[in-house]
């Protein structure tokens, strides 16, 4: 284990991560470069330990510092997954994902820090919508009648919460806008792919994805 102080690790992080982490953060940056020029916020599903909605964050203000518009909104149990269905043929040896500690607020830690380095800092930027998602998601878009997403990046991993976000969020999103996917045509997480096809139907989109990273696939609509 490193004895280098976190704050250390932080900045020079290309020197203590993974290739596969950076594979995966070029991954996220091509998806933000791809819809930055639609309208709308970005929507992450399925946020876990905050990698790819804090990109998206850190995108957003090196690339549009004023675009106080754009939010970055996470959906996430924070607890792991509430429940699984038959679509999913899920084994719970994979495990839940359950943070061993308080994601939430660790999370709402960071956003906090985050704003105050921030360009709009009165604007808040990142917000994390707790719960399970097939309530939070019709919720907040009762709540917000205004909203538009420019890009909505699923990793929920599983059938029903995936396609909840697909039911709910298509309508909101423009022409030329992103939808991408972090377990399409993978084989431990059949859901996914299986919530695509019933709400999109897999022949009715081109699906790409991105030669240097074998999971992420996105859709331009």
């Amino acid at each position: 284990m490193s004895t280098v102080p976190k704050e250390v690790v932080t900045e020079h992080f290309p020197a203590y991560a993974t290739r596969q982490s950076i594979n995966r953060f070029l991954a996220l940056h091509e998806l933000f470069q791809i819809s930055k020029s639609t309208k709308g916020s970005i929507v992450e599903c399925g946020v876990f330990m905050g990698t790819s909605l804090f990109s998206f964050a850190h995108f957003s203000a090196i690339y549009e510092p004023s675009n106080f518009h754009r939010e970055i909104i996470g959906f996430d149990t924070f607890d792991g997954f509430p429940s699984w269905s038959d679509e999913d043929r899920f084994d719970e040896s994979r495990g839940v994902f359950k943070p061993s500690h308080d994601s939430f607020s660790e999370l709402s830690a960071a956003a906090m820090a985050f704003q105050k380095n921030h360009y709009e800092e009165e604007k808040k930027k990142i917000h994390l919508m707790k719960g399970d998602a097939k309530e939070t998601i019709p919720r907040f878009l009762e709540e917000n009648r205004h909203f538009v997403c420019s890009l909505l990046f699923l990793d929920f991993d599983l059938y029903e919460p995936t396609r909840v976000a697909l039911e709910h969020f298509l309508p909101r999103i423009p022409r030329g806008g992103v939808v991408a996917f972090d377990e399409v045509h993978h084989p431990l997480w059949p859901g996914e792919t299986e919530a695509l096809n019933q709400v999109l139907g897999i022949g009715n989109v081109e699906l790409r994805h991105f030669n240097f990273n074998p999971d992420i696939s996105y859709a331009i609509l």
